[in-house]
């Protein structure tokens, strides 16, 4: 887990793991407080608003979970730990809405149990992080629909 507390975040997609359509492999968390009322989301660095932690799993992880893992530390501060694997929820985002710096991916996602939010993290400069209900995420994530399922998948008290 020493690579979890990096001080800086990995960058580029040179060491990315693809799938056999060769769609991006993307691991993710759905951090929850420990009374699962709450799920910390993240500030999205390209299209604003908010997301949930996640990422892509690089070539030197031996799993997703580590990937994701890794990703909620860069990008949100979190140390976690892994509860439940939430399964693979495809990509739903309209054929329109790919590009080539966000291509077409299949994400792994997990709920995890927030051990310790740190007060500096890589990512801290680029993003914000909140705690928010379930009702307050749906909304939140509402035009990201592969996060919203992520979170629907997750225990977090609906």
């Amino acid at each position: 887990m020493a690579h979890d507390l990096a001080k800086t975040a990995r960058t580029g997609r040179d060491n990315q793991r693809y799938g056999a359509q060769g769609e991006r492999l993307v691991a993710g968390v759905v951090p929850l407080s420990n009374d699962k009322t709450k799920v910390l989301v993240i500030e999205s660095t390209r299209r604003g608003g908010w997301v949930l932690p996640k990422g892509g799993w690089e070539t030197d992880e031996g799993t997703a979970q580590e990937a994701a893992r890794r990703e909620a530390w860069e990008e949100a501060g979190i140390v976690c730990t892994v509860l439940k694997d939430l399964g693979t929820v495809p990509d739903m985002r309209a054929p329109s809405e790919l590009t080539p710096k966000a291509p077409k991916a299949a994400y792994q996602f997990y709920e995890v149990r927030v051990d310790r939010e740190a007060s500096e993290w890589p990512e801290k400069d680029k993003r914000g992080r909140q705690w928010m209900s379930y009702q307050q995420a749906k909304q939140a994530l509402a035009s990201r629909l592969e996060l919203l399922e992520a979170l629907n998948r997750s225990s977090i008290t609906k």
